[in-house]
């Protein structure tokens, strides 16, 4: 992907296209430099109609004129001619890339996928699958922690992704054709001595459920980067802490949510693990710790069960998804995991995470190839699948992969439309909803998974939706 980057002394840009109609310039980074006694910062200034300052996400149109404020030539002159050569050099590299035609584009078809569709038992529970169709996470956002930058802790919302949540984004989310939303959410660092939650945390949690209630989407709560000796940690040593903070976590979550309706979920945990461990994400059945771990899990997700149903309301038969041990399905399926017993019939989801293979999906140096041809790689989904399919679906209890999708290597589209389509034909096959994991990153070093861009609410890679949406489950019959 074209990209520009240019440096002086500590001041930095740097642009990146963006992979939509016109191609806008996309601002990536950008530090500001001191060049004054009184400590003013000069930012990188483009102008269109008028000089303004560009932010962190804002986009530049192809055709904008692009040049640098009046203080900041004067500074770069008073530093020396060679500097302004430098900066001149960079200024005219950005303007051959905003002058560079990239008329069209390649078009990505979306394979046809032939799958035996696999039996499934109706009931009332396959019935709210069905209408939960394909999901969207909405990732680093609630689910980020602090850091000693963080001045207010309700800043954390967008400390991973730069950007508070909006309503045009979730009404976007749903105009794609999504049919949930996953809401992860982490606690601790909203919560006091007595793991009360702040007020203010929780109504904004609540806003953002409601937006996406109110856009027609079924929602998922949950607690998701808890999992710390200070707050939970799911081993024997720990269980008192781990049920003490939990407890008090969950019940305020399903006092918040007690009177809404069935399409509002909450989930006990996220990828429960012996973090910071040789089996942090290896379960070995014949290790003692890694048994004890998964009774303890088994444990702490009877206490979720019981908590949210002894507060009443619609919570008393309200839907709650429960993971095994790392959120790995083959963790549902190890013969220690266990349903926790419910007073309510057959209203607890099973709920896993696979991005696999691997080397594709989530490896960041990994291949950046994929075919459903390729019999290794197509059963590495198919076996994932099908795990919650045979212990769960075929016997009418549900089950989600509220977790899964393949990361951007640059720009291997043609491979993540294919690796879509195979995935999401599978689960269709089987009667098991999915939800691609977006986290908001774009042309970053880490995993990119974006397919929403955070600040406009801009869907970026149609195609991918396209072929989630080509193998949805389908809605069911008396809905229709």
């Amino acid at each position: 992907m074209p990209a520009v980057a240019g440096s002086i002394r500590n001041w930095y840009y740097t642009f990146h296209y963006h992979e939509k109609n016109g191609y806008p310039l996309k601002l990536v980074s950008c530090e500001t430099v001191v060049f004054s006694s009184k400590g003013k910062n000069v930012p990188f200034i483009f102008s269109d109609e008028k000089l303004r300052e560009l932010n962190l996400g804002d986009e530049i149109p192809a055709n904008s004129p692009i040049r640098f404020s009046r203080r900041l030539l004067k500074y770069i002159n008073r530093r020396g001619s060679w500097m302004m050569k430098r900066m001149m050099t960079c200024l005219l590299m950005l303007c051959l890339l905003c002058s560079f035609s990239f008329a069209g584009g390649e078009s990505v078809p979306i394979p046809d996928i032939q799958l035996r569709a696999m039996k499934i038992p109706q009931n009332e529970a396959m019935n709210h699958l069905r209408r939960m169709g394909t999901g969207l996470n909405l990732g680093n956002t609630f689910d980020a922690v602090g850091g000693p930058w963080i001045k207010n802790h309700m800043e954390i919302e967008k400390a991973w992704t730069g950007f508070y949540t909006t309503r045009d984004l979730i009404e976007s989310v749903a105009k794609a054709g999504f049919g949930f939303i996953r809401i992860p959410v982490s606690w601790h660092d909203h919560v006091d001595s007595e793991f009360r939650i702040a007020p203010e945390w929780l109504d904004r949690v609540q806003e953002v459920a409601d937006w996406a209630l109110e856009a027609g989407l079924y929602v998922i709560i949950n607690t998701h980067h808890d999992n710390e000796p200070a707050y939970y940690y799911p081993d024997s040593a720990h269980l008192e802490s781990s049920r003490a903070y939990l407890s008090a976590i969950w019940r305020q979550m399903a006092e918040r949510f007690r009177d809404y309706d069935d399409r509002l979920m909450l989930e006990s945990l996220n990828e429960p693990r012996l973090k910071d461990t040789p089996y942090e994400w290896n379960f070995n059945a014949k290790s003692a710790e890694c048994r004890d771990s998964a009774e303890v899990i088994n444990a702490l997700n009877q206490l979720f069960v019981d908590t949210v149903r002894a507060t009443g309301g619609n919570n008393a038969t309200r839907y709650l998804c429960v993971p095994g041990y790392d959120g790995a399905p083959p963790q549902t399926a190890n013969g220690i995991f266990t349903l926790p017993q419910d007073s309510a019939d057959n209203r607890i989801i099973v709920s896993a995470h696979a991005y696999v293979p691997y080397d594709f999906a989530l490896k960041l140096d990994g291949g950046r190839e994929f075919s459903w041809d390729n019999a290794a790689q197509r059963e590495d989904i198919l076996g994932n699948i099908d795990v919650l399919y045979n212990t769960y679906l075929s016997r009418g209890i549900p089950a989600i992969m509220d977790e899964c999708g393949c990361l951007d290597h640059d720009g291997n589209l043609r491979a993540r439309v294919e690796w879509c389509a195979g995935y999401a034909a599978a689960a269709q096959s089987r009667g098991l909803p999915i939800a691609w994991w977006d986290n908001g990153a774009l042309h970053t070093k880490g995993e990119n998974f974006a397919i929403f861009n955070r600040s406009t609410g801009e869907l970026l890679f149609p195609e991918i939706v396209d072929a989630m949406m080509k193998y949805r489950l389908p809605a069911p019959a008396e809905d229709e």
